[in-house]
């Protein structure tokens, strides 16, 4: 029997996601010091994820990415992050946001380079199909049933240890 979801709850108090990173090394240890916990599944939702993420000095939220089908929206809560898109980069603060339309190809991530933990909330659509382009890193990533999927640019998978 699944559990009953919550009605409401703390969400600094939400448990932290199980697997700190869905990427291949060596990228997945480059996510050290950031910590998600996905309120949106915690609820049920199905058409988009919601997570409460908090990133320790020095941490960043991603590898720069952009998505094809996939619309991204954050919401600083905590700190002041750095945006980096092909724009460049953009000082955060308490209160700011920013949208990351599906298929334009702008990378984006932010960088926690301060002293301070920088808390943030993420939005992302759930939309089948998606890919995601990494400009920085030989990587390429597909939605497949539900699952990220990754592999080098040129399509190769990538080779995992037990």
């Amino acid at each position: 029997m699944s559990q009953k979801p919550p009605v409401a709850l703390c969400a600094a108090d939400a448990p932290l996601r199980a697997k700190p990173s869905v990427y291949p090394e060596p990228f997945a240890s480059r996510m050290s010091g950031r910590f998600k916990r996905p309120l949106g599944d915690l609820f049920g939702l199905g058409n988009f994820g919601v997570n409460h993420t908090r990133l320790a000095p020095g941490a960043v939220s991603a590898l720069r990415h952009a998505h094809t089908k996939q619309d991204e929206f954050i919401y600083i809560l905590e700190g002041h992050p750095t945006l980096c898109t092909d724009e460049g980069r953009t000082p955060l603060a308490p209160g700011m946001c920013a949208g990351f339309k599906a298929g334009t190809g702008n990378g984006h991530m932010l960088h926690n380079e301060t002293a301070q933990d920088v808390v943030y909330l993420e939005v992302g659509d759930r939309t089948p199909g998606d890919e995601g382009s990494y400009p920085d890193d030989d990587l390429k990533a597909s939605l497949v049933d539900g699952k990220w999927v990754f592999t080098h640019k040129d399509g190769t998978p990538y080779v995992t240890r037990a």
